[in-house]
């Protein structure tokens, strides 16, 4: 168990220090003079960034689990080139051309302020994702490396240029807008890589330049395990577009879309500790399986607890107030969102143990099915709720997206059942 925490801890707090600095940005765009427009705007600026970032992020576990040697890791190198390569293009396009305000426009039915707002940020953020490879592919063998502590130290030095360029904004008497949050969320991603390459580079230099164990050493050696998690990746990333273009039919489309993501970011930064779980798995399951069991269940509570905590306490209009920089009725229905958050809170951590399971299997192909569940559960609900209850506004996307992954925690137990059963 010390072992586990050792090596779990720091790659918690990284993962909670990154949705922290999401925090940091709907923060500072709260301070705007149209703070539900802005927010609304960066929200929606940031579905279509994640579908190109999405596949990035999956790099991080296929590094961790295949680069055992300098040859494995050149060959996950060249997947990441080839990703970086389709990202610059498609963002160049989105942001560049008349098609990326259509989809903007006819996607989530909003109104050209609105659009302006939007293509302020996706137009740095589609940048970002450059950092975040080389972030995420060093991250892998930083990982591997048991050197998790590295995570956390990046993150720390994230946050720490994040939060400054954020009180620059604040306290200078410039504008804000969405170029505003997509311009502190580039600069920190920018140092969190460098931090990321420069320790991963060192651990590179250790490694052997072959394993005779190792069965990677192409291109095509990488695909087997990550074709699966792409196909992931793009259903997955079909939930937060859904969501924000059926927030779009409620009754208050503005102030749906920024309770919702005020909310989501506040139950991010509680779960995300846990977005590493998988990692727990693969790297001590074969050796202690009742000991990960055991850490599971002293453990796996306690987000869907701090959740209720800050959803149905006094605790939660100081801290969400302090979040988003005020009182009054975005506060409120902030608030009214995280209520409904509690379910994906609990059910979180399971999710990823069970993807953790599939991943220590190599069958990764079955994690599209469990995704596919999802997907299809938060639009069935998104389609019912936000017809029935518009008058819910953003507790419309936060039903929907709870249903859905608990949708996608059944079918993973259904998956792994059968598995064992073989």
């Amino acid at each position: 168990m010390r072992r586990m925490l050792a090596f779990f801890v720091p790659l918690g707090l990284s993962a909670s220090l990154v949705a922290l600095s999401h925090v940091i940005v709907n923060g500072t765009l709260s301070r705007s003079l149209n703070p539900e427009a802005t927010i609304a705007g960066y929200t929606i600026a940031m579905s279509l960034f994640i579908i190109t970032e999405r596949p990035v992020v999956f790099l991080r576990q296929t590094c961790s689990a295949l680069a055992g040697d300098r040859v494995a890791f050149r060959a996950v190198g060249w997947v990441t080139l080839y990703l970086l390569l389709f990202t610059l293009v498609f963002g160049s396009v989105m942001s560049y051309t008349p098609l990326g305000a259509a989809l903007f426009r006819g996607v989530y039915t909003i109104g050209n302020e609105l659009v302006t707002e939007v293509l302020k940020g996706y137009r740095i953020l589609f940048l970002v994702t450059v950092f975040s490879a080389i972030r995420c592919l060093y991250h892998g063998i930083i990982i591997r490396n048991m050197q998790t502590k590295w995570l956390t130290i990046g993150m720390v030095v994230r946050l720490a240029v994040m939060y400054l360029l954020s009180l620059y904004f604040i306290h200078s008497g410039h504008e804000i807008d969405g170029r505003t949050g997509a311009l502190i969320f580039l600069a920190g991603m920018m140092v969190e890589a460098l931090v990321s390459w420069l320790e991963g580079r060192r651990i590179y230099r250790m490694m052997p330049e072959k394993h005779a164990s190792s069965g990677v050493s192409r291109v095509r050696d990488v695909f087997p395990f990550y074709r699966p998690l792409i196909m992931t990746s793009f259903l997955s990333v079909l939930i937060g577009p859904s969501i924000n273009a059926m927030l779009g039919k409620t009754s208050q489309i503005e102030l749906a879309i920024a309770s919702y993501a005020i909310a989501l970011s506040v139950t991010t930064l509680i779960t995300s500790f846990y977005t590493y779980v998988h990692q727990i798995v693969l790297n001590f399951y074969q050796a202690d399986p009742r000991g990960v069991w055991r850490f599971a269940m002293l453990f796996h509570a306690v987000p869907a607890l701090l959740v209720a905590l800050l959803a149905f306490t006094p605790v939660g209009p100081v801290v969400v107030g302090f979040v988003i920089g005020g009182e009054g009725q975005l506060l409120d229905e902030s608030l009214r969102v995280l209520r409904v958050f509690v379910l994906f809170a609990l059910v979180f951590p399971w999710v990823d143990f069970g993807n953790g399971l599939v991943m220590l299997r190599k069958r990764t192909r079955l994690m599209a099915f469990s995704q596919l569940g999802n997907v299809i559960v938060t639009i069935a609900a998104l389609l019912a709720v936000a017809a029935a209850v518009p008058g819910w506004n953003g507790m419309v996307g936060a039903l929907a997206q709870s249903c859905g992954l608990a949708a996608e925690g059944l079918v993973l137990l259904v998956l792994l059942r059968r598995m064992g059963s073989r």
